[in-house]
């Protein structure tokens, strides 16, 4: 619709997919959420799961645009648009998402890491829907991390946006995993950052090693909003603020 209203879209004529029960609704079973696609920003913040289990979401929900778009704007809509800067990405990135597309040749899953292939480039064919989302309920002691870095605390596009999440074992980081927004063509893991905190022990995190390390992971662009050595010092500073956090759990 952003697209529409400024003159730039090739379609003129839209199908509304409000009351298609099978994409609607917040399910949990004793290893998933899952989302309907017409899961709305509201939705989730109003469902006391997610608040449990995914609280990154909540954090992300609440950070997309103001209260009109969070009552009207949806989760599957926020991935199929494909924008770099959307704020529910890096979660569900954070959290090891799959996505359930279907067709009228069947129904598939696929790694959420996987489908967005290149800048507004999906895994999902023109005749082809994201019906669900399903995320994995995290174990153990987890640790959870949102933030996006914008012109204001609502209403803005983001500049950097990074959550985390990890699970403590005995005191040593067992699993770890960072998405970040605004920072690539695509929302991206942090595989180099994550690779050196993974298995360290919380008193003793590389906080500097991981931070550099988290350059090889990003290619931010100047644009209207900032500038590459903006996004990619933000970046930087969002990731060291998390592991300092995450060193005191």
């Amino acid at each position: 619709m952003v697209v529409f209203n400024a003159g730039r879209s090739p379609f003129d004529r839209f199908l509304d997919l409000s009351r298609l029960s099978e994409l609607q609704g917040i399910e949990e079973d004793a290893t998933h959420v899952s989302f309907g696609a017409l899961t709305t920003f509201r939705d989730m913040e109003d469902c006391p799961a997610v608040h449990r289990h995914l609280p990154n979401l909540v954090k992300s929900a609440r950070a997309t645009g103001a209260l009109a778009i969070q009552n009207r704007g949806t989760l599957g809509g926020n991935i199929a648009n494909a924008s770099p800067a959307a704020d529910t990405p890096p979660s569900l990135l954070a959290y090891g998402a799959e996505l359930e597309l279907v067709s009228s040749r069947g129904r598939r899953r696929v790694a959420y890491e996987g489908f967005h292939r290149g800048y507004k480039q999906m895994d999902l064919a023109p005749d082809e829907l994201v019906a669900r989302i399903l995320v994995p309920k995290p174990q153990g002691l987890g640790f959870h991390f949102f933030r996006k870095v914008g012109t204001r605390q609502a209403q803005a596009i983001s500049k950097v946006c990074l959550a985390a999440y990890a699970r403590i074992e005995a005191g040593v980081v067992a699993e770890f995993r960072v998405g970040l927004g605004s920072v690539a063509p695509v929302p991206a893991r942090a595989r180099h950052a994550e690779a050196i905190i993974q298995g360290a022990a919380l008193r003793a995190l590389p906080v500097e090693a991981a931070c550099t390390e988290l350059l090889k992971d990003i290619s931010p662009i100047d644009d209207i909003r900032s500038t590459a050595q903006y996004r990619a010092r933000v970046a930087q500073n969002v990731l060291r603020q998390m592991l300092g956090e995450l060193a005191a759990v």
